[in-house]
């Protein structure tokens, strides 16, 4: 479990959208994370890929499913999906923005409830080589704040140790937050 990514009092920064923006600038420096097939079925790398989180319709208890190309500035990410989950607060579409692009991840969250295992089946999935993680409710213990991270990869074109140092990479983004204030 990374330590939980807070927002210093003076960042003003969403917990939310820095979480998301960790998680995919780490997703982006690495190929296997990247993978796809190209048109005649071979293996292939997206330049970038950005992610797609789920956002929560208390009234309705329903799900959307939104995307924020990812930039590498912190502060223009944070500002542009921030606008995004604003503009798509109260939709009860599971796609208000259209189809999703083919180059998108997955970040899901389940912020009322601590996990220690969290698997999703995908129908149809061998070709589903995106990453896709998922975030838990996170608790304070022993004056750290942890968070829940599931992280389900395709074992065709990643393992244990990609998997470890994506995780471990991501550690260390949550541990110097001063890219929060960028």
């Amino acid at each position: 479990m990374p330590p939980f990514c807070p927002s210093p009092p003076d960042s003003g920064a969403s917990p939310r959208v820095a979480q998301i923006w960790a998680i995919a600038s780490v997703v982006n420096r690495h190929d296997e994370f990247r993978m796809t097939l190209d048109e005649a079925g071979g293996p292939a790398v997206w330049r970038e890929v950005h992610p797609a989180f789920t956002v929560f319709n208390p009234p309705s208890e329903t799900f959307s499913c939104l995307w924020e190309p990812f930039d590498r500035n912190f502060g223009a990410f944070h500002d542009a999906a921030s606008e995004t989950m604003a503009r798509f607060a109260g939709t009860t579409e599971l796609f208000p923005q259209g189809a999703p692009p083919a180059n998108v991840f997955d970040i899901s969250s389940v912020p009322w409830t601590t996990f220690t295992g969290f698997t999703l089946n995908i129908d149809g999935g061998w070709d589903h080589f995106a990453p896709i993680f998922t975030l838990g409710r996170y608790a304070e213990r022993e004056g750290r704040s942890l968070l829940p991270l599931a992280v389900q990869v395709h074992h065709a074109v990643a393992d244990g140790f990609h998997t470890a140092r994506l995780i471990e990479e991501l550690r260390a983004l949550f541990s110097d937050t001063t890219w929060l204030r960028a």
